[in-house]
């Protein structure tokens, strides 16, 4: 990839209307390593989370190349740029993409034995790994990382991160559950096995206060929001001890870690191999 890596960096340092038929045919070849999940916007190396920035220029570099057409057919025509079309799946692909309205970007990577419901959404540069149900009216932002047997509930909301380029994206690692309406935005790292129920959200601003261990986690410049690995995470709310928020008892909302996963937690969201 070394080479197509070097193509992409080139290309992208050009300005706009600089380039020629050889940078869209480079990123035609970059599109298809990416809807293929051979290259990715991010990678685990150890026990950390390494962004691949030229990825994104990658994508970037897409769109200032595209031009805008009209696609699709006369039962749902959109105008877009012609340098993402939306995905076909074939069923030895072995994604089940349900009918109803979900799209998928090309240049979005949805591995074997996923399963799409009805309407859903998978951006550009995500990458959605094997076993992973993304449900009803659920959104995979542009370069999110979603882990193996993953469960994105209804309404769940994973953000994007595409520029800057340098910025993590979103990660939810291996065998998580996000609930019905949760919003996990800004680069937000949750990790394998935790649990997010229904209605919490996640950013870079608000701090994840840890009653189990009496620890409160807070993204930093150096590092995203970080859900530990087997936390059972809820809606909660903090009290204003200041000024008129004290006279009028008001609260803000603050995610909280009441447990850690046991096999009670695992029987309560266990998925049924059928459905998959």
């Amino acid at each position: 990839m070394d080479k197509l890596r070097a193509a992409i960096e080139r290309d992208f340092a050009l300005p706009t209307g600089a380039h020629t038929g050889e940078a869209r045919q480079t990123f035609l070849e970059f599109r298809e390593a990416l809807t293929e999940g051979r290259i990715r916007a991010a990678e685990k190396q150890g026990d950390r989370w390494v962004v691949n920035a030229w990825v994104k220029q990658g994508i970037l570099l897409g769109f200032r190349l595209g031009e805008l057409v009209e696609m699709g057919d006369s039962a749902l025509s959109f105008v877009d740029k012609d340098t993402f079309p939306l995905r076909r799946f074939q069923p030895a692909g072995r994604v089940r993409v349900v009918p109803g309205g979900s799209s998928v970007r090309q240049g979005a990577y949805v591995a074997p034995s996923v399963i799409c419901m009805p309407p859903m959404y998978i951006n550009v540069g995500a990458y959605v790994d094997e076993g992973t149900l993304v449900d009803s009216h659920a959104l995979v932002g542009s370069c999110a990382q979603i882990g193996k047997r993953v469960h994105l509930s209804a309404a769940a909301q994973i953000g994007g991160v595409l520029e800057p380029v340098n910025a993590a994206p979103v990660v939810i690692e291996d065998d998580v559950l996000v609930g019905g309406n949760c919003g996990v935005y800004e680069g937000t790292w949750v990790r394998a096995r935790a649990v997010l129920g229904a209605g919490t959200i996640l950013t870079r601003s608000t701090p994840l206060y840890d009653l189990v261990r009496g620890e409160v986690y807070r993204a930093s410049v150096e590092s995203p929001l970080t859900v530990p690995e087997n936390a059972v995470v809820v809606p909660g709310s903090r009290a204003i001890g200041k000024g008129k928020a004290a006279e009028w008892n008001l609260s803000l909302y603050t995610p909280v870690i009441v447990k850690y996963r046991d096999e009670r937690t695992d029987r309560a969201i266990e998925l049924e191999d059928w459905l998959r």
